[in-house]
């Protein structure tokens, strides 16, 4: 009779082992004609018995830590509670516009413009796409050419702009021609005399020292003639302006030398003081 070993002895059970001894019982009972279900029941018993009177020691069991336990019961993730991020303008997608809405945004820009404007700067502050932008500018210059109207859409270098038609040249050669007659307003004169004694100075700079802004005036006076850009202010970037020799000549003066002196036609400090007690 064999001993039985401790179980702390005895060799861990092999399911492969038992698998291909079940296996290799079960075809020699086939050859010899006995696989019947009372064998078999038989068979399994003892695999049982055997299985129970092995089991495996509690200390031969790894423990799982307790920072990997799994849950008994799978719970969903709680939700987020951060805000979602606001989608950023500058990356929205391009959509197509209503036909009007494009002709009237297309001309508003063209309308504000200095300079020819490109058909991508058009399409980024259009939120659309840059080809139904070409498309557009295209139908605005037929729509203006169709109906002679006053002002054309042309394409210069790499850029659009709007023109006077040359079929109303004289009509607008004869109004800055009047407007060259006509008087200078005290804002042109306020803004054209504190050029002419602080030249070279930046538009910033006259609209600081006036307290208003001078855009509209020194439009007029550049017009005119009278002022024209010497320069640009190495500090800011700024062009800077001075006086023409045609000032020179309206005023009937040589040189900026035989400009009046400032200092008598300054009001007194005292009067100065009683109308801006706060200065």
């Amino acid at each position: 009779m064999t001993e039985e070993r401790p179980d702390q002895e005895r060799a861990p059970i092999s399911w492969d082992a038992l698998a291909a001894e079940l296996a290799a019982t079960r075809e020699e009972a086939e050859q010899r004609g006995e696989a019947d279900p009372a064998t078999w029941d038989a068979v399994a018993a003892a695999l049982a018995s055997r299985v129970g009177e092995r089991p495996v020691p509690d200390e031969q069991v790894p423990a799982v830590p307790e920072e990997h336990e799994l849950p008994l019961v799978a719970t969903a993730p709680e939700p987020s509670q951060e805000p979602e991020p606001e989608p950023d303008p500058e990356l929205a997608p391009m959509e197509l516009l209503d036909p009007v809405e494009l002709q009237g945004g297309l001309e508003a820009l063209l309308f504000v413009v200095d300079d020819p404007v490109d058909e991508e700067t058009l399409a980024a502050a259009l939120r659309c796409p840059e080809e139904q932008v070409r498309d557009g500018l295209a139908a605005l210059a037929t729509s203006y050419d169709e109906r002679s109207a006053g002002i054309t859409l042309r394409r210069v270098g790499e850029g659009w702009r709007l023109y006077t038609r040359d079929d109303h040249a004289a009509v607008v050669e004869r109004y800055l021609g009047e407007g060259q007659r006509s008087r200078l307003t005290q804002a042109a004169l306020e803004t054209l005399a504190v050029i002419a004694y602080r030249q070279p100075v930046t538009r910033a700079r006259v609209s600081a020292i006036r307290g208003v802004g001078v855009d509209g005036v020194m439009r007029t006076l550049l017009t005119r003639g009278l002022v024209h850009e010497v320069g640009s202010d190495p500090d800011t970037g700024g062009g800077l302006y001075g006086t023409t020799p045609l000032f020179l000549e309206r005023l009937g003066l040589t040189s900026l030398t035989e400009l009046p002196e400032l200092a008598p036609l300054l009001p007194e400090a005292s009067t100065v003081l009683d109308e801006h007690p706060d200065a």
